[in-house]
């Protein structure tokens, strides 16, 4: 009889996450947890039935962009799958982001959503990048909005009603650089209390939302990133069609293929200024102080799935004689990766609750400082914990990882992703660096390192990041720096 080798499976990603499970119990009031788990169970359900089939449809039918009828009339339409639609709906049924806003849980609803985000990403085809910009353009309008722009664009973003949800767009990235943003050549023109913006915007995430945040140069600004403001915009007029946005193009991308992302040209495409000119950069960090959790919750929400296929494949995967698992050497590797898997777990969700702490009032001011200084590296030291863990994945699985049937070679391609998307790695060490610009505001993280947590617990790489700390400032060892820090603190985790 012909040998058939069977595949790993998943079951419940709630109910067999025991470390989920562990760190909610530890984190959440008792009569919070009570109140979430029921919820979190079936959301882990889902993750491995409705949400993982959709994400399957999603990734087969990949965005397509007509740009024309058949009369050679534009159109621009992007044509998105049915899985797509119903994972988003999925998202705003679920309180994705309503979780975050509702603040049911006071401080720690920004865990509860954590977990609930943890579940979803790796089942959704990537639904959660359009999700990650409609949670910061929240926060955005939430800080700098009119009263307006609260009752309506807010009101869709956090609903969870998916006929009136909405997502959001966050356009940055010009051909003159990514997170140089300096060089923004987007032009505001203004016209009474209208304005309308012209130019190009180079790489474009979720462009089949209903609105964007994005920063553009009004007039006669300053050059440089003082010159910029922050800009609100619908897509879409009343009839449904782009609001005098051109698409040139859809990306073609080493992974993520499920999402839309696109190259636009902006041709007086109207919008609406947010939180008075100048100081866009300030404003907009808001939004991606937000996008950069998300990501460290995708990051390891993505590594956590790779290991359930390799744990499952391991144990009914055979290899001279016995399950590969009982191998001793291949038993080594995946606990090493899982172990890199709960440092950047722990970090990532203590990140979380700074977040729901400072929104919530209840942040000291050393919490507050270290949640500006902790957001880029947990972002960055999960996402390449991520890479390399997914990396070991595919060489567990052996040939058939190297298979696209198999599905394992996408894990890995959308891993890269994560230390991009939010700023690479370079860019948020240097972030890292300038949320310690002052010599006394370097002391005052230490010291609030060192409240947190014991000196002996944080070991010889906090003693290094020490060290740094206090000499003049170096550019060339954020990085160093900012891994140094990450260890510290995930050993102590």
């Amino acid at each position: 009889m012909e040998f058939h080798q069977v595949g790993p499976s998943i079951t419940n990603t709630f109910e067999s996450d025991s470390l989920l499970r562990s760190t909610l119990r530890r984190v959440l009031p008792i009569d919070v947890f009570a109140k979430i788990e029921t919820h979190l169970k079936h959301v882990g359900e889902l993750a491995v039935t409705d949400w993982l089939r959709w994400s399957r449809e999603a990734e087969t039918n990949k965005p397509r962009l007509l740009q024309f009828d058949a009369y050679g009339r534009r159109k621009d339409e992007i044509v998105m799958s049915d899985g797509w639609r119903h994972l988003e709906a999925a998202a705003a049924t679920e309180g994705i982001v309503a979780s975050g806003y509702s603040r049911e849980f006071g401080e720690f609803s920004r865990v509860y959503q954590a977990a609930l985000l943890y579940l979803f990403h790796p089942s959704s085809a990537f639904v959660s990048c359009p999700l990650a910009m409609t949670d910061g353009a929240a926060r955005a309008i939430e800080l700098y909005g009119d009263d307006a722009l609260k009752n309506t664009a807010f009101t869709h973003l956090t609903s969870r009603d998916p006929s009136k949800f909405w997502t959001s767009g966050q356009w940055m990235t010009e051909k003159t650089g990514g997170s140089d943003v300096s060089g923004t050549s987007t032009v505001a023109r203004r016209n009474g209390e209208a304005w309308s913006l012209s130019g190009v915007k180079w790489f474009t995430s979720a462009t089949t939302s209903q609105m964007a945040m994005l920063l553009a140069r009004p007039e006669g600004a300053e050059e440089g990133s003082r010159g910029l403001s922050l800009f609100y915009t619908e897509l879409r007029d009343a009839k449904g069609s782009l609001n005098n946005i051109e698409i040139l193009r859809l990306k073609e991308k080493l992974g993520t293929d499920a999402l839309p992302t696109a190259e636009l040209r902006l041709n007086g495409l109207p919008a609406r200024l947010v939180g008075g000119e100048g100081h866009g950069v300030r404003k907009i960090s808001s939004l991606f102080n937000i996008t950069r959790v998300y990501n460290s919750v995708c990051s390891i929400g993505h590594l956590r799935r790779a290991l359930d296929l390799a744990q499952s494949y391991s144990r009914v995967r055979v290899a001279f004689g016995k399950p590969i698992i009982e191998h001793p050497l291949h038993k080594q590797t995946l606990d090493v990766v899982e172990s890199s898997f709960r440092r950047a777990f722990e970090l990532t969700f203590r990140v979380a609750h700074l977040l729901g702490r400072d929104e919530t009032g209840t942040a000291t001011e050393r919490e507050r400082l270290l949640l500006r200084a902790l957001t880029p590296i947990s972002k960055l030291y999960s996402a390449r914990v991520c890479m390399a863990g997914v990396s070991e994945v595919v060489e567990a699985f052996g040939g058939v990882g190297y298979i696209e049937d198999s599905g394992i070679p996408r894990l890995l391609r959308d891993a890269q992703v994560f230390s991009i998307w939010e700023g690479t790695t370079n860019v948020l060490a240097l972030d890292f660096l300038r949320a310690l610009d002052k010599e006394e505001t370097r002391r005052e993280f230490i010291a609030a390192v060192e409240e947190k947590f014991s000196i002996s617990v944080l070991g010889e790489a906090w003693s290094k990041a020490k060290a740094i700390l206090a000499a003049p400032k170096d550019e060339a060892q954020a990085r160093h720096l900012s891994f140094l820090v990450a260890e510290a603190l995930t050993n102590a985790a």
